[in-house]
């Protein structure tokens, strides 16, 4: 009997409904039928379309638009990215730990082309002063408690590698909203293995952790690191996996 892991996507039947049409409306997407910048029809007509409610298709769209698929303006909804294959939601979310917006808070993910923070630079290999791919997240409760953030760079051997993030770089301005919850799924399916390395600290004199993120390839090239503050109270511990690369 096939031994499954934690990462390992469930059959389509086991999969929720709003994951589903998320899918499929991602493959409608990828198929042309919508023009990226083209406004998507709205939640009525996308339901009646589907056959589902408008809290499932309201769901779906939440997905797309966290893995930076689909956004959302006064125009409403509409198609960003083009080119990227038809596949099912990310199996390993990113940045890991930095929590999905629920009812009652706030989520906010943007990246920008600028250079990272030192201590980044310098485990990526980067020149002082070089700029890279930054993505920015944060999180909190409507009350402001819980707040989380993390700050990811990326270096260069990940935006040579992986096409898809490569492709943010043109719209690295710091407004987008791009949540890039398929980076690791990405990084995977381009051949690479993913080691992380989390080492996670106490912050004196708050309630706070540190995590740092560090992940590397199978060559031990850096792929990217990330800080991420938690609003909890933990003992300081550091632990490590490795996924395997995909072959698609």
């Amino acid at each position: 009997m096939a031994r499954t892991t934690p990462h390992d996507h469930p059959p389509a039947e086991e999969e929720p409904l709003y994951r589903r049409i998320a899918t499929q409306l991602l493959g409608e997407l990828r198929e042309g039928r919508i023009s990226p910048g083209e406004r998507l029809p709205g939640e009525r007509r996308l339901a009646e379309h589907f056959g589902v409610s408008r809290e499932t298709v309201r769901q779906a769209l939440e997905l797309l638009r966290r893995d930076g698929l689909v956004a959302t303006d006064r125009r409403g909804s509409h198609a960003t990215l083009s080119g990227l294959p038809v596949e099912a939601p990310a199996s390993l979310a990113f940045p890991v730990g930095a929590a999905a917006a629920a009812p009652g808070t706030v989520a906010r993910a943007t990246v920008t082309w600028e250079p990272p923070p030192p201590d980044h630079a310098e485990v990526l290999g980067l020149a002082p002063g070089r700029p890279t791919l930054v993505h920015t997240y944060r999180y909190a409760t409507a009350d402001g408690r819980g707040l989380r953030t993390a700050v990811t760079s990326f270096s260069a051997v990940a935006l040579a590698e992986v096409e898809e993030l490569a492709r943010y770089r043109d719209r690295a301005d710091g407004t987008a909203t791009a949540h890039l919850r398929r980076a690791y799924d990405w990084m995977r399916r381009a051949g690479l293995t993913l080691h992380h390395r989390d080492a996670i600290t106490r912050l004196a004199s708050t309630p706070s952790v540190r995590v740092t993120r560090q992940v590397h390839d199978q060559y031990a090239r850096p792929l990217e690191i990330t800080d991420l503050v938690v609003d909890a109270q933990k003992d300081a511990l550091v632990y490590e996996f490795t996924l395997p690369g995909r072959a698609d």
